[in-house]
């Protein structure tokens, strides 16, 4: 892979959030210790100078107007590259190349989603508000890299040897951690303007949600190192759980199940009725009964609930529960021709009038 190949992995138009998460995918990606195939490491060597490249404004400028050879024109033949490594470990959050740089905390968040969207599949925007580190600094909190210092507290160990007598003649030493840097052996002389030394800055991210068809309830997304920045650790995943929007008497499921109440009148509860459901996708299915539907009878047709998640091409089943309306009133002409109906004795008479 190329400087030029690296490079196309993003947009000309590309802005600086969207440079930085390019390389962060890649590099975690082709990394070494993680990605043992063949031509891995220069492929993360490449994306580290594609990135050094791309983020530096002038570099990226001669770039765009004249390609790899321009900047080579620039660079005088002499290239002189940040080690892929250390700016992998810089970026992911500092420290020496050979500590291992603990994981930032994972942000959790539930995603309620429609059963529409469940059905078919979906691609939904979101956004998430966040800390990253400072483009300016790229959180070292100092103005610049010559305003950062080593501590004379602690001569840049970070700690610092405390003695103290507990009694005569004995006198103990503890090692503790240096009050006047927070341990990191440096101090800084001029705060960055950007981020007031905060070293992080607030951000608001932009995400696609890709809902798989007939996702399960819970089932997580995961977005890798996109959770909270520090100069202190890597950044830990945000995890997206689809939940089923919950819709007051519509659809509801249960697995890959699909339930739905239907409304139908007396005379289709006796004598039977053809209907038409619109589904969740729009197209229609049949409701057909013959003869005498019984309140809160169900009926099961076969292939019509959600996709199953394991084996999207089939479907489970939907179940249709029907409730049947009474009216409130009758005229007494309707209520003559019920009793001859049902009482065909000749009477037109209920045994209750009698009484």
């Amino acid at each position: 892979m190329s400087l030029t190949d690296a490079a196309r992995l993003v947009s000309k138009s590309a802005s600086e959030q969207d440079i930085r998460k390019a390389y962060k995918k890649l590099s975690r990606k082709y990394h070494p210790d993680k990605n043992k195939e063949p031509g891995a490491e220069e492929k993360f060597v490449e994306i580290a100078h594609a990135y050094e490249v791309l983020s530096d404004s002038t570099k990226r400028q001669i770039y765009d107007r004249h390609g790899e050879e321009g900047l080579k024109a620039h660079e005088g033949g002499q290239a002189h590259h940040a080690n892929p490594f250390d700016m992998f470990q810089s970026f992911f959050g500092g420290g020496h190349p050979s500590q291992q740089v603990r994981k930032g905390p994972t942000s959790v968040s539930e995603f309620e989603v429609s059963l529409a969207d469940i059905y078919t599949g979906a691609s939904i925007d979101f956004m998430i508000k966040k800390r990253i580190l400072c483009d300016h600094c790229r959180g070292t909190g100092a103005a610049s890299s010559n305003d950062i210092h080593t501590c004379t507290a602690c001569g840049g160990q970070g700690v610092r040897i405390v003695r103290q007598q507990i009694m005569p003649g004995m006198i103990t030493q503890s090692q503790v951690q240096c009050n006047e840097c927070g341990g990191r052996g440096t101090v800084i002389g001029k705060k960055c303007p950007h981020c007031g030394g905060n070293k992080v800055m607030d951000h608001t991210q932009h995400y696609t949600l890709e809902v798989p068809k007939g996702s399960p309830e819970g089932h997580e997304v995961v977005f890798e190192g996109e959770a909270d920045e520090s100069p202190d650790w890597e950044a830990g995943d945000v995890v997206i759980r689809i939940r089923s929007k919950k819709e007051h008497g519509g659809w509801k499921r249960k697995e890959s199940g699909l339930y739905w109440k239907e409304t139908i009148s007396v005379a289709e509860a006796l004598l039977g009725f053809e209907r038409n459901l619109t589904h969740l996708d729009g197209h229609v299915v049949e409701l057909k009964r013959e003869g005498v539907t019984q309140p809160g009878f169900v009926q099961t047709i076969k292939g019509e609930g959600l996709p199953i998640f394991e084996r999207p091409s089939e479907h489970g089943d939907l179940f249709v529960e029907y409730n049947v309306v009474l009216p409130a009133e009758i005229s007494p002409e309707t209520k003559r021709r019920l009793l001859k109906a049902f009482y065909p004795d000749g009477t037109g008479k209920h045994p209750t009038d009698e009484l």
